[in-house]
């Protein structure tokens, strides 16, 4: 594998991690209502299970309450059991034509439970991040017992493999920090 290929390889998938913990940090609460919430909702219609955002528009009309108005009102109910399903501590109130989720303020346990839940996340990027490292490592090693680069080659693939690894560590780290600030400001 060209030393191009392996820089690029392990790059786009620090990069994915990032992204997967972005996403996992927006499902968060904050005590703030925001369609992140919801986000991770898959709904069960039409003989398949949809994400949420598929089947409706999510809004958040006040700072404390998030309105679910389905494209399709016959889908309603089934939106409203995998909201009940999905384990977010949010009560939905049905009205037939939309869904309102109030979002009560955090408890200062609560608030707790949310920080360490964004350090788990924070940590399982990093680690991701790590294994990467160590897979771009390996191929270049592989690479260059095949011959197919010089030692110095690997070398210099190693440290820029190191140096991604280390900006997308703190990137996740900013992005934990970051998201602790909302959880207990709010």
């Amino acid at each position: 594998m060209p030393a191009d290929e392996i820089l690029f390889d392990a790059e786009e998938r620090m990069e994915k991690a990032i992204s997967v913990l972005g996403d996992n940090l927006s499902g968060i609460r904050t005590g703030r209502a925001t369609p992140g919430l919801v986000d991770s909702i898959k709904v069960e219609v039409y003989g398949s299970m949809q994400p949420l955002k598929q089947l409706a528009s999510v809004g958040t009309p006040e700072p404390q309450q998030i309105v679910i108005r389905p494209y399709d009102a016959s889908t309603i109910k089934e939106i409203e059991k995998a909201i009940v399903a999905g384990d977010l501590g949010l009560n939905p109130q049905n009205d037939g034509r939309i869904i309102r989720l109030n979002v009560p303020p955090l408890s200062t346990e609560v608030r707790k439970k949310m920080v360490t839940r964004i350090k788990e996340l924070s940590e399982d990027s990093k680690i991701s991040i790590r294994n990467i490292r160590r897979d771009a490592n390996k191929a270049a090693e592989n690479a260059e017992k095949a011959k197919e680069i010089s030692e110095d080659d690997r070398d210099k693939i190693k440290e820029e493999v190191q140096e991604l690894t280390k900006k997308h560590e703190t990137k996740a780290s900013e992005m934990a920090k970051t998201r602790e600030g909302e959880v207990t400001d709010n």
